[in-house]
């Protein structure tokens, strides 16, 4: 598998470099491009006629002087590579539209049931880029052309108005030379805007098609690394006020299972606690900002594909397998929040929203226990819209949505509310957290449970944030 980087060779070993897996280099002395973090390969001393040529440098990438590598570090460099091609490739897959998989999510062309053949969808251009329109076609059965003219004269009897406007305007001698003309067509936004559609129109005589143009900036990725273990693809979040007990339970509770999984904590106690161990992030936040403003500082610092969120007074057990829920997250990439059960309780639910008149507004309820399907191939699972407080999701995908910060007491549902049509969730059988032992806590259930004010400041909240006149949870 070639490398992504240049190498020429001087001399007799002049040739591509680039797939030093296999080659190993044999020891030639070479100049050659690595990350500046990789380590320095052994270096062979081979006399050399001259200095090779590394003619350009790429992104983040130094030089390394006169190395041969090793088969172990090229090894690791290509199994690097292959993680990295297989996560693109899953990362573009929750890109594409909704399209039966027959279709193969390329440009599809209308057939020629009128005259007009034209792409139907699919067509996408990049903003104030000129790019070809495929598939344009007139085609006529009856339609016969005798030709006695040179190539010339064959051109001088087209006609072409409107070239740089919004309307262009054919008239030529033949429906070949119409299609070769509409086979070089192309299309130019005049405008810049980052995701938009513009309406394009065919017209034959009496006839008249029209085709979306999709005009979109394209996204540079961002992939996860996902390394070769568990630990290098999962962080667990949580938040803790008021009860660093049960979060020291919780931590042994999980390095029984996962003595090396990075544990984020983020605590807004009033008075803190230092919370000592490996793999332990603690993130000390102002007294009291509540719940979603904890979620959002602890999700903030996650490095991984996914997080697994779990509250302070939770405890893993034998049958909490974390590696399951990747295993479902990664075999379905439209996925974005896995939930699974707490105490044996799964509390997921499903949300109906009414959009409602400008004015006045929308309506949103709950349907607590509600579900769609099951997911194919996995019929422990099926999708709903919000899950218990024990869920695995993609870390982009939650930083897109975010935790309102204004909702500082009670909060869960809000979260998946803000979600919804943005957020594929599921709930599963088979993943289990277990409940520590309610302890009293009086100052805990102070803030744990809202008044009166803390009930009327959020349904008014929700007025305006979400558009709605009514609220059923």
């Amino acid at each position: 598998r070639p490398l992504y980087w240049t190498v020429r060779c001087p001399g007799l070993i002049s040739q591509s470099c680039r797939n030093l897996h296999s080659q190993v280099w044999q020891g030639k002395r070479c100049r050659q491009f690595l990350p500046a973090s990789a380590p320095r390969p052994s270096c062979l001393p081979i006399p050399a006629p001259r200095l090779p040529v590394c003619p350009s440098l790429r992104l983040g990438l130094d030089v390394l002087d006169e190395c041969t590598g090793t088969l172990a570090f090229w090894l690791e460099v290509r199994e690097e590579n292959e993680r990295r091609t297989k996560e693109y490739k899953t990362s573009q897959m929750r890109l594409v539209s909704c399209i039966p998989t027959q279709y193969d999510y390329k440009i599809l062309i209308a057939p020629s049931n009128s005259p007009l053949q034209y792409p139907a969808h699919g067509f996408s251009v990049v903003p104030l880029k000129i790019t070809s329109i495929p598939g344009m076609l007139l085609i006529i059965m009856s339609y016969t052309v005798k030709l006695q003219w040179n190539k010339d004269r064959y051109l001088m009897n087209q006609v072409i108005e409107g070239q740089g406007g919004n309307v262009l305007s054919l008239s030529v001698t033949s429906v070949e030379i119409l299609n070769k003309i509409l086979a070089k067509i192309t299309y130019t936004s005049s405008i810049y805007h980052l995701k938009t559609t513009d309406m394009a129109h065919f017209i034959y005589e009496d006839y008249e098609a029209m085709f979306p143009i999709e005009i979109k900036r394209p996204a540079v990725p961002v992939l996860y690394d996902q390394g070769n273990d568990i630990n290098s693809q999962v962080t667990i979040t949580t938040k803790t006020f008021l009860r660093y007990k049960e979060l020291r339970a919780l931590i042994k509770s999980i390095r029984r299972r996962y003595p090396d999984m990075k544990i984020i904590i983020a605590d807004d106690n009033f008075d803190t606690e230092k919370v000592e161990g490996p793999s332990i992030e603690q993130y000390f936040m102002p007294p009291s900002q509540g719940w979603f403003a904890g979620r959002n500082l602890a999700v903030s610092q996650v490095t991984t594909k996914y997080f697994l969120w779990v509250d302070d007074d939770y405890e893993f057990l034998d049958q909490t397998n974390i590696e399951k829920f990747v295993e479902i997250m990664e075999a379905v990439p439209d996925l974005d929040v896995l939930g699974g059960s707490v105490d044996g309780g799964r509390f997921y639910f499903t949300l109906e929203y009414e959009e409602g008149d400008e004015e006045e507004g929308g309506c949103l309820s709950r349907n607590q226990g509600g579900k769609y399907h099951n997911i194919p191939g996995f019929d422990h699972c099926f999708l709903t819209d919000g899950v218990v407080n024990f869920f695995l999701a993609r870390t982009d995908s939650v930083r897109k949505v975010g935790f309102d910060p204004q909702l500082r007491r009670v909060a869960h549902s809000e979260f998946f509310m803000d979600g919804l049509g943005k957020l594929m969730v599921a709930s599963c059988n088979g993943f289990a957290v277990g409940h520590q032992t309610r302890q009293k806590n009086a100052k805990y259930d102070g803030f744990r449970h809202p008044g009166q004010t803390d009930t009327e400041f959020k349904l008014a909240h929700h007025y305006f944030k979400n558009h709605l006149k009514c609220v059923k949870y």
